[in-house]
């Protein structure tokens, strides 16, 4: 990929931009430049807490927001520690505060602590069960950045984390439940995984040549030249288990019609993907926050009917 086509992982601009320097590295090392990571962290936790009936529930949907806003932020500090010999070798990383030097190690573990007592704060808002299911993530969250190591769908594990507040949501509002009402969650769950393979495939192409040269793996890299068809794929299965989920709840075939929107969208976003063009990836992988919305909005109205 020609250098200039080459989008850095760190932004200086908008209000990020405007901070002094070092508060500025603090800032891009939790990636708070990037709203989108934590906007796909949070959409499953809505999702979950829409369809399980809990539409004027705003206080736990923006107790949800903030700990999903902490959390990635704290993800992207432990992730950018243990990658930081990675991010050196990879051009679109290697401007990483950690990697590049400009923020130390001490001060990044610091920082992971302070926001993680963010995330103890909303963790302490929840209902003992729902905290309970918060904290088993913290094991695969530990995990995921290995996983790029040793197996060459990293991609599907960042699902199984990046998926996990669906069941923090559901399990907060709804408990334990009939095996039917368990089956809902399930199939919410799976699908909200499928779709973050898929978006993360499409993110994964604008590293694709500099993984190949360090030995990273990815779904991307996996898939070559039918990367398209496996995003495919992989957001027909997300669609799939999500129209299921709804069908169980409602039994109602105008439920399913709740998810047109978010299937066109992302067909579009199949059919106008060009793997070779990095601009075109990352174009593709932040719409996926409009994606989240459209199954939002899908979720307040089957779970309100």
């Amino acid at each position: 990929m020609p250098p200039a086509e080459i989008v850095p992982d760190t932004e200086h601009r908008g209000l990020i931009g405007a901070l002094p320097e070092w508060l500025r590295d603090f800032a891009q090392l939790a990636r708070f430049d990037r709203p989108i990571g934590w906007w796909l962290l949070y959409w499953p936790c809505a999702w979950a807490v829409l369809l399980a009936g809990g539409q004027a529930r705003w206080d736990l949907l923006a107790w949800l927001l903030l700990g999903a806003i902490a959390m990635r932020g704290a993800g992207c500090v432990y992730n950018d520690l243990v990658d930081a010999d990675l991010d050196r070798q990879v051009a679109r990383t290697a401007a990483r505060p950690v990697a590049s030097g400009r923020v130390s190690r001490r001060a990044a573990w610091v920082w992971l602590f302070a926001l993680s007592l963010i995330g103890l704060v909303v963790l302490l808002q929840l209902r003992l069960p729902a905290q309970v299911v918060a904290l088993a993530s913290l094991a695969p969250v530990a995990a995921y950045p290995f996983m790029k190591r040793i197996t060459w769908w990293p991609q599907a594990w960042l699902g199984l984390v990046f998926s996990w507040g669906a069941l923090v949501g559901w399990t907060e509002l709804r408990g334990a439940e009939s095996n039917w009402r368990l089956a809902v969650l399930a199939l919410l769950y799976a699908g909200s995984v499928c779709w973050v393979i898929g978006y993360d495939t499409i993110y994964a192409l604008q590293d694709i040549e500099d993984d190949a040269l360090v030995g990273i793996r990815s779904s991307a890299r996996r898939l070559g030249s039918r990367v398209r068809g496996g995003v495919a794929l992989f957001y027909m299965l997300a669609m799939g288990c999500w129209a299921g989920a709804f069908w169980l709840l409602r039994l109602d075939w105008m439920a399913l019609q709740a998810l047109l929107p978010l299937g066109l969208h992302l067909g579009w976003q199949v059919l106008s993907l060009d793997p070779a063009d990095g601009a075109n990836a990352l174009a593709r992988f932040r719409s996926n926050r409009f994606a989240g919305l459209l199954m939002a909005l899908a979720c307040w109205v089957v779970g309100n009917a």
